[in-house]
């Protein structure tokens, strides 16, 4: 087999990634979801899957769909990280095995592909990295796009889990109660954050936490990753810390803040899972507003 593009870092450029189109051992995935307000007032999801095919994605790019292959469909919660075996099963379908370079991006802000990232990472692989700008970049420069399915060359993934990179609600509950040492990061909005706005059983957040909004991660105008300075003075109350706990909603967004902490080079990161979805259910665990 022919080697696989090589990484530089867990981002990647529109311009390498055009550099790259076609090379031998790439897989590209659209990983992207679409938000809707239910009319609950609650935030409901669709797999962003007909958008791709309808409006158009990079060449060559495959879908990964997260609600319904990288997600577990009996979890609690929506985007419940899945099982060893069905993770295998979801990046295999995608056509990435142990060698495989992939670059995953989304239309939105890269949070939805920051998860994938994520998950990979947590399960044992590192030749994954984001789109820098994601598909929002690579239209607004004019570059190249293909409408329908691109369906995937099947292969064989084999994980290896990395269980550091999470954390679950009795950790958070000893980061609270000073029993553990850790820095906490919020990643939702400014008004969920405050308890402005609420979209669960509750609103606010953990007490301890720093507020560090997962669009505030990027540029407004390119949708590009902030540089590494700017990064490091929105992260700045958790950088050092022995530990960084970062959570959101449903543990999407968290991933985002989890992607700039370490390209900033945090390396003792971990995503509380169940996030403000879990913790918010249950009326005993502390949450601040304002």
């Amino acid at each position: 087999m022919t080697d696989a593009p090589v990484l530089a870092s867990q981002l990647v450029s529109t311009q390498w990634l055009a550099d790259h189109l076609g090379a031998d051992g790439l897989v590209i995935a659209d990983a992207s979801v679409a938000s809707f307000l239910r009319p609950d007032g609650r935030v409901g999801y669709l797999s962003g899957h007909e958008q791709y095919l309808l409006e158009g994605h990079i060449p060559g790019a495959v879908f990964a769909d997260l609600i319904e292959e990288f997600s577990d469909p009996e979890g609690s919660y929506p985007f419940t990280r899945p099982d060893t075996a069905r993770f295998e099963a979801a990046a295999g379908a995608l056509g990435v095995d142990n060698d495989t370079t992939l670059v995953l991006y989304d239309t939105a802000v890269g949070q939805w592909a920051s998860r994938v990232w994520w998950l990979f990472r947590a399960f044992g692989y590192d030749r994954v990295a984001v789109l820098d700008g994601g598909l929002t970049k690579w239209k607004a420069e004019g570059r190249e796009l293909e409408l329908g399915h691109v369906e995937p060359t099947p292969a064989v993934f084999t994980a290896v889990e990395r269980p550091e990179l999470w954390v679950e609600k009795a950790d958070v509950e000893a980061v609270v109660r000073g029993e553990r040492e850790a820095a906490l990061v919020c990643a939702t909005p400014p008004k969920e954050y405050s308890g402005e706005f609420v979209t669960r059983a509750r609103g606010g957040h953990i007490p301890g936490s720093s507020s560090v909004p997962a669009g505030f991660l990027v540029d407004r105008d390119s949708n590009a990753v902030l540089d590494p300075e700017a990064l490091r003075e929105k992260l700045a109350p958790a950088l050092g810390a022995p530990q960084i706990i970062t959570y959101c909603g449903g543990g999407i967004a968290a991933t985002a803040a989890a992607l700039a902490l370490t390209l900033v080079g945090e390396r003792s990161v971990a995503v509380y899972d169940g996030s403000l979805n879990e913790w918010a259910a249950d009326p005993e665990a502390p949450l601040i507003t304002g």
